[in-house]
């Protein structure tokens, strides 16, 4: 492609970091927190068309390394900028030194897209069908990179803005990052086109078979999730409380940890529904510091009648470890069920090797908890079989897919218990909802969420939001929710015994061939 305008000067940069803010707010538009899937797709095509700009030209492989870490960095930073508040407003960092450490893990992050743009210079083939196929290849190595290694951090994914789209039909096959493909094979062919490809045939016909294979795959999920003998048993009546404790106060004796006790209290006691669930540390002391007699009347509620409860608390000891878990119970039981938070959050729940100075200059209540186990065991109550995951870790759905290994023991409802009040009033609340949409998608299982300050909702197994609770208000959720049985989906199949390798490979295997190609023509 030869030069032009797109590849000069500092247009190519204004465009594409637009580009990469652009990519932020398709992933929860600011006003209104919805996703737009086809923004997703516009702002990384441009992207792709200013990489196209600089293939042939002079040090092309910096400066498009340089433009895939922009567009990153701004995407980065506009996606999780609420980081800020956890470390600022709660933390009490002073703000430079908060803005510039969200700043710096964007930018740190954005290098895995630096390095899928500088490899994309360096092997994109003449086809443009192909080098449609290599940028998507390269592109999900960069978010399998972003999403695994260094304990991981993949909130914002491209793949999270298409929970509506037409592309969400991809989610049961191949996920989130299979979807992060397939919209960035699409962006590069839109930054390719030509006015002359409207007039050619083969556009045409390729255009169709696209059509036809998501109308194909759209049958197949439509037949899979309208089948009712899938259903689990009759639908359960929930009640999902929504604290909205301060988190400035949470775990401060004299206000946030009264509040919580008595209003939580008040309600467990009061609840009707045969499941009530309560946020990530709803209870926020260890049941050792509780006032005698509080968790036991808890216990003895639950146990003898028809009701389930689960409920987030910190347990543990000094001697043993403490952990962030989600004890359960229900008729029967006759110890509490207890599930313990196996991905904990760097900085908030561990520390990072050479990390413990930074974490030092904030007043966050931090600590170093022990992990639970991948695939912990579900609580078994009115024939549904209930699958706790503790705030962020529904984003890493190859591990909540290790639950489905067994068809008999598998999830027919998965409860997520949030506390993300860390980032205030901002849009932190509706990424969280879709990445719980998504997941939902992904396995065909609702999706029930229990938080402090939102979204506290009930996700059915379409992906769909039936009851929401208004964010940043103290109150309980009515609804019921079906649970889903039956085989696992494809998704979850493969992703529950292979983790994420066959994307990994899959990609990898794209840019060797890519590579060969190149070795042969020069």
């Amino acid at each position: 492609m030869p030069a032009g305008p797109l590849s000069r000067g500092l247009l190519p940069w204004l465009l594409t970091a637009a580009g990469g803010l652009a990519q932020a707010a398709a992933l929860a538009l600011p006003g209104n927190g919805r996703p737009l899937w086809w923004l997703q797709i516009l702002s990384l095509a441009l992207l792709a068309r200013v990489l196209l700009a600089v293939l042939r030209t002079p040090r092309g492989g910096w400066r498009a390394a340089g433009l895939g870490w922009l567009f990153a960095t701004c995407w980065l930073a506009g996606t999780f900028w609420w980081l800020f508040i956890s470390m600022h407003t709660y933390g009490g960092l002073a703000a430079p030194l908060a803005a510039l450490a969200v700043l710096g893990l964007a930018a740190f992050l954005g290098s895995y897209y630096a390095a899928a743009c500088g490899c994309f210079w360096a092997l994109a083939p003449a086809s443009r069908a192909l080098a449609a196929i290599v940028f998507a290849a390269l592109w999900l190595l960069a978010e399998l990179a972003r999403g695994q290694w260094w304990t991981g951090f993949p909130w914002g994914a491209g793949g999270y803005a298409h929970v509506d789209g037409p592309l969400a039909v991809l989610a049961r096959s191949v996920g989130v990052y299979g979807i992060g493909f397939a919209a960035a094979a699409l962006a590069m062919v839109l930054a390719q086109g030509r006015a002359a490809d409207l007039r050619a045939a083969r556009w045409w016909s390729g255009a169709a078979l696209v059509l036809l294979a998501w109308a194909g795959l759209a049958w197949q999920r439509e037949a899979a999730i309208g089948d009712a003998q899938r259903n689990a048993g009759a639908p359960l009546s929930l009640a999902l409380l929504q604290g909205n404790i301060p988190q400035d106060e949470k775990f401060q004796a004299g206000s946030g940890v009264p509040q919580a006790l008595a209003w939580y209290g008040e309600q467990l006691r009061a609840a009707s529904a045969q499941l009530v669930v309560a946020p990530e540390t709803a209870i926020p002391m260890l049941p050792s510091q509780l006032m005698p007699g509080y968790l036991e009347g808890i216990a003895r509620h639950y146990g003898n009648g028809d009701q389930a409860l689960l409920l987030g608390i910190p347990l543990g000891s000094l001697e043993e470890g403490y952990t962030n878990s989600v004890m359960g119970f229900a008729p029967g039981l006759g110890t509490p069920y207890r599930y313990d938070k196996h991905h904990l959050v760097p900085f908030g729940e561990f520390i990072p090797p050479l990390f413990r100075w930074f974490t030092e200059m904030m007043n966050i209540p931090l600590g170093d908890f022990a992990r639970g186990a991948v695939g912990q065991p579900s609580l078994a109550f009115a024939g549904q079989r209930l699958a706790p995951n503790i705030c962020y870790e529904d984003l890493f759905g190859e591990e909540l897919a290790a639950r489905f290994l067994d068809a008999a023991q598998a999830p027919t409802i998965m409860v997520n218990v949030s506390n993300i009040g860390w980032f205030g009033d901002s849009l932190a609340i509706d990424q969280h909802l879709a990445i719980s949409r998504m997941r939902a998608l992904e396995f065909e299982r609702p999706m029930v969420r229990a938080t402090n300050t939102g979204a506290t909702a009930v996700i059915d197994h379409r992906g769909a939001v039936g009851y929401l609770l208004a964010p940043h208000t103290r109150g309980v959720l009515l609804g019921q929710v079906q649970g889903r049985a039956g085989a696992a989906t494809p998704y979850a199949w493969w992703a529950g015994r292979l983790g994420l390798a066959p994307l990994w490979l899959g990609g990898l295997m794209v840019a060797l061939l890519a590579w060969r190609r190149r070795i042969r023509r020069t």
